[in-house]
Order: structure tokens, then sequence, then C-alpha cells
């Protein structure tokens, strides 16, 4: 009996093992590949803006936990999340965002990640500044 909670005590903890440098390597280069198709061409327009200029987005992509882009109108607007959007980069999760008095999303609103699969809430996170991205003609 001992040794089946001995073993149970390993697999647990070894399940919260940190990533090798090579998955971490990987993720890195997956992340930029992500982020280049999303991109499709778009070239960093301009310094970063502490909230988008409107909170109609036509749409939002996330590239991974840590890189997301809200398009509007023929803007993309990159947010790297200080510390990342853990379990965002999944297909299955989504950003919640919510605006608050000019309807504006702002560097500082806090985000929740949610499950699409259960609906229910699994982390949050905190958005950083807005780089704007325009497609070279």
């Amino acid at each position: 009996m001992r040794s089946v909670a001995l073993l149970l005590t390993v697999a647990a903890l070894g399940s919260c093992a940190a990533p090798s440098p090579q998955e971490v390597a990987a993720a890195q280069a997956r992340e930029v590949v992500d982020l280049q198709k999303a991109l499709n061409g778009a070239v960093p327009a301009g310094p970063a803006v502490p909230c988008l200029p409107s909170a109609r987005s036509d749409g939002q992509t996330n590239v991974s936990d840590n890189i997301i882009l809200f398009r509007v109108g023929g803007t993309l607007y990159r947010n790297d999340p200080p510390g990342g959007c853990p379990g965002l980069g999944r297909g299955t999760y989504a950003l919640i965002t919510r605006t608050y008095g000019a309807g504006t999303l702002c560097r500082g609103d806090i985000a929740q990640v949610a499950d699409l699969s259960t609906g229910m809430t699994v982390g949050s996170c905190t958005l950083g500044d807005f780089v704007p991205y325009r497609r070279v003609r």
C-alpha cells in the first residue's frame, strides 16, 4: 500500500516539473511561426499605445499564451500580456474582455480566460500595451 502511495506522489510531482530547455525552445519557435502566419506580412506601424482606438474590434487571434492580436479596421494590434495568459494558446480557450467607461480596452485591464468546452473561467491575465501593425502595400 505504501509503495502505491509513493508511486502516486512521484507521478504527481513529475507532472509539475518545469519544461526542459528543448521544450521551451520548441515552444518559442512555434510561437514565432504562428505569429508570422497571423501577421501575414504586416509590420510594426508606430509606437505602442495604451488603449485600442475603439473597443469595437473586428476580430481577435490568440497566437499563444503570450501574444494576442486584435484587428481594428485595417490595423492589427499586438498585445503581449505581462506574464502571459496561461492556457490561451489552446484551441478550446477564449479571452473574455470587458470595457468600461469610454468603452476602450486598455493596458492594465484584466481579461478572463475561459474554457469553451465547459464554459468555466480557468484564469485571468492583465493586458499590456497595444503595438500597431499594418500590411505594407
